[in-house]
Parts: C-alpha cells; sequence; structure tokens
C-alpha cells in the first residue's frame, strides 16, 4: 500500500488501529515510505511512535491524498473531511474492517453479535461457553477488547461485539453466525430513522455466504428478510429454526438437527439474561456441534461487571449493579419477570421520558428512589401515573435510603434508565461507586 494512511479518532481502536498498521507493514514488507499519520482534534495527546500525529486543526489535504483512512466508530461518515476524501476516490474502513483484512484468520470460526440491548452480555456468554470447550476465542469488538489485537494471539473463535457505528465501515467482515438480538429507538441522531438504524444493523450479514447463519428476532417490524439482502442462512431468535426458550427450558434447531439445554443451573439475574443466555447458547451450538459439553458449562456463566452484577455484601441484602442500563428499555429488561422484593434506583442524565412505561413491571418493586441531575423530573413522571417514588440528591443519599427501605433477603436494584454524565465520568465510575457504597457497613 502506497501513499500515506490516516487514522482518524485517537481512542482505543484507533491506536489499536495504528499498531496493526505497523505490525502489518514489518509482515508484508509494505512501502518503507508509506507514513502512518495519526489524527484527533483533542491537543496534548502524548507521542506514539512511528506515527505523524495532528492533533486540533488539520489539513483537508491529509485526508484528500490519503491511501486509506481508518476512522473510529464514533465519527460519522457526513464529516466534511470524509465527504471529502470519499469524493476524491479514498478508501474509508473502520477498525474492524481493518481488522477483517489484515489481523483475522479466514479459517477461523468467528461470532458477531449486534442490538441495542444485551450485546456485551451475550458475546461476554459465548465467549465463556466457548472457552470452557477449548477454543481460546478472543472476546472483544465493541466490548473494549479492539478487534486489531487478534493477531496478538491463538485463537480457536473470535466473538465479536458489534454496534451500528462499527457496522457502518465494516468493510468485507463476515462471520459464521450472526445475531441482531432486539431494535428499540436509538442513537437515531446518527441513523436519523429507524428503518436508517435497522440497515446499519443489518451490514452485520452483507458478506454471508450460503453456509453462514444470520438470526433476527421473530416478528421484528424493522428487522425483516427485504431489509437484510443476505444469501445466508436464516435463524430466527424465538422461532424455528433458531432458538427458543420455554422458561429454564431452551431448544435450538438448524436443519434436521436439534438439541435442547436446561437454564436451571443458570445464575444471572433476570429474564432478559436468560434470553441472552439462550441466544448465546444457539450461536456457541451451531458453531461447534457440541451440546452436552455446552450444557456443562451453563452454571458458570456470569455477568459482566455493572450488568446486573451481584456484588458481595454481608448484610443479608442482595446488592445488584446495572449500572450499564443508561436507557429506560434496558432498564425494563431488568425488571422482566422480577419476582424479588426490590428497592429501584433510577437517575441520573436521562435521554428524555419513558419511565412511565415501567409501571406495567413494578409488582415486585416496593419503593423507588430518584437521584441525580433529573431525579425530579423522573419523580415527577412517575407520579403522574401514580407510582409515587422518592428523591435523593446523588447516588450515596439514594444507597442510604435505600438500606433504610431494603430487608434482609430484598434486592436493591440500581438501574438507573440515565446516562451517568451528571456526577460521573461514565456507567463504570458510577457502577464502582455503588458496589463501593454498597459494601460499606452501615
Amino acid at each position: 500500500m502506497s501513499g500515506h494512511v490516516v487514522v482518524m479518532g485517537l481512542g482505543a481502536s484507533g491506536l489499536a488501529a495504528l499498531e496493526l498498521l505497523k505490525r502489518t507493514d514489518v509482515r508484508l514488507g509494505s512501502d518503507p515510505k508509506r507514513t502512518l499519520v495519526g489524527v484527533d482534534l483533542r491537543p496534548g495527546l502524548p507521542p506514539v511512535d512511528g506515527v505523524e500525529l495532528q492533533l486540533g486543526p488539520h489539513r483537508r489535504e491529509t485526508f484528500t491524498e490519503a491511501a486509506l483512512i481508518v476512522v473510529s466508530p464514533g465519527i460519522p461518515l457526513t464529516q466534511p473531511d470524509l465527504v471529502a476524501a470519499r469524493e476524491a476516490g479514498v478508501e474509508i474502513l473502520g477498525e474492524i474492517g481493518l481488522a477483517e483484512r489484515y489481523a483475522m484468520d479466514p479459517a477461523v470460526p468467528r461470532v458477531g453479535i449486534t442490538g441495542t440491548n444485551g450485546k456485551s452480555t451475550t458475546t461476554h456468554f459465548v465467549g465463556q461457553l466457548l472457552a470452557g470447550l477449548g477454543l481460546r476465542p478472543f472476546v472483544g469488538g465493541n466490548l473494549g477488547n479492539p478487534a486489531s489485537n487478534i493477531d496478538l494471539g491463538d485463537h480457536g473463535a473470535y466473538v465479536l461485539e458489534l454496534s451500528s457505528y462499527q457496522l457502518e465501515t465494516a468493510g468485507d467482515l463476515r462471520v459464521d453466525v450472526g445475531l441482531i438480538l432486539n431494535l428499540t429507538p436509538d442513537h437515531l441522531a446518527r441513523h436519523h430513522t429507524m428503518g436508517g438504524y435497522a440497515d446499519a444493523k443489518m451490514r452485520l450479514f452483507r458478506n454471508a455466504r450460503p453456509t453462514d447463519v444470520c438470526a433476527i428476532p421473530m416478528g421484528d417490524a424493522w428487522l425483516t428478510d427485504e431489509r437484510a439482502g443476505t444469501r445466508g442462512e436464516r435463524g430466527w431468535l424465538g422461532g424455528t429454526p433458531g432458538v427458543r426458550r420455554d422458561g429454564d427450558t431452551v431448544t435450538v434447531t438448524r436443519g434436521e438437527a436439534s438439541a435442547t439445554f436446561d437454564l436451571s443451573g443458570f445464575r444471572v439475574p433476570g429474564e432478559h439474561n436468560r434470553d441472552n443466555a439462550a441466544a448465546a447458547l444457539y450461536a456457541a451450538w451451531v458453531l461447534t456441534g457440541e451440546a452436552e459439553a455446552l450444557q456443562l458449562e451453563i452454571p458458570g456463566l456470569s455477568a459482566l461487571s455493572h450488568r446486573m452484577e451481584v456484588i458481595p455484601t454481608t448484610d443479608g441484602r442482595v446488592w445488584v449493579n446495572d449500572s450499564k442500563a443508561t436507557n429506560v428499555d434496558s432498564t425494563l429488561a431488568a425488571l422482566r419477570g422480577r419476582i424479588e422484593p426490590t428497592v429501584l434506583l433510577l437517575g441520573g442524565e436521562w435521554k428524555g421520558g419513558g419511565f412511565q412505561d415501567l409501571k406495567p413491571w413494578l409488582a415486585a418493586v416496593h419503593t423507588i428512589i430518584c437521584f441525580g441531575q433529573n431525579g425530579p423530573d423522573i419523580a415527577m413522571e412517575l407520579e403522574e401515573v401514580g407510582v409515587h417514588a422518592a428523591r435523593a440528591d446523588d447516588l450515596p443519599e439514594a444507597v442510604a435510603l435505600a438500606r433504610l427501605h431494603a430487608l434482609p433477603g430484598d434486592h436493591i436494584l440500581l438501574s438507573p434508565g440515565c446516562a451517568s454524565f451528571d456526577q460521573f465520568t461514565d456507567f463504570e465510575h458510577r457502577g464502582r461507586e455503588f458496589a463501593r457504597l454498597a459494601r460499606e457497613t452501615p
């Protein structure tokens, strides 16, 4: 590849892309005169060995004269420099597309998972299942470990969480098993319409072979065969062929083959996590053909941090950290099927309304505490439909109130339904603080 290569956006995926490009130069003997250019609007970033950094304002020619631009997922393709580059005929890839080209072994089977909610947990579950079978999976993508790091290890499978942003620039990415778990309104400022959002998700199947399984939710209004335009083999989440869950019984089918799994030993709270486990079992079964060995792995499945994570404490209460629930749909998922007496903590920086939709799912919730910047707004919205909510200024006050209202054996569930940026750097910071407060001796 001659000419300079631009990596736009120097977060974790951008830095991983630069390192992959450097490894590729060594491996393929690329033009030694080629320049790697890292572009970011933030001044003062530390130097990167072997990379020319352009921080802050940059020249349009950097983009229009490039041989390749690797763009970080948070940067839309409507960004003016990218528009100009595309008009000049420059190839634009995302970090996932770069990894497909230079890091992934075509012979290694791969699972791709996307959806509005549940994709991180399902990816985590698939990784645990395949690790239990001895496949040494790479687990990453949007989950946190950039796919460009794949070539640094000896992996028997790739398990990738993929966002709609990543799929827009995924290039020739292909997966043996692709799951779109669900689709609810999100990221519409970028995708504009639900149709645009669905199209971005369906790009997961764009390069499917006839033998690749492409699974979508049965009956979804937006995720349809017509929109997929794929040669892949259809699987249904909630249908046949595909995966169905009835209580603790999971049935998976593909062609004439089928298997049944028992979730009675599954320990992660939440009905939605049973659905996530069912989807993960389906993907792992399609990939490996194993059933008995996968059944043995079910009791060992654990939640990701901040996603229905049970915090070990000694006060007799069950503290559940679901700080990742940054929208109302995620909180609804945490409440569906809940039977344990529960104190629910809501609040933070909201994305606008929707909390009245919680009312039908509050049968097990005896106390609601609203905290943070928009806590008063959420409480008022709930009270408009006859649901009383206590108020707290911040998370420490909310936790103290929860202790007062929760009896031993009760669950205290942090599932805020809001972003964390009013008081925390991110949802992980919020979750860590909740866990610290839960462990404190009252």
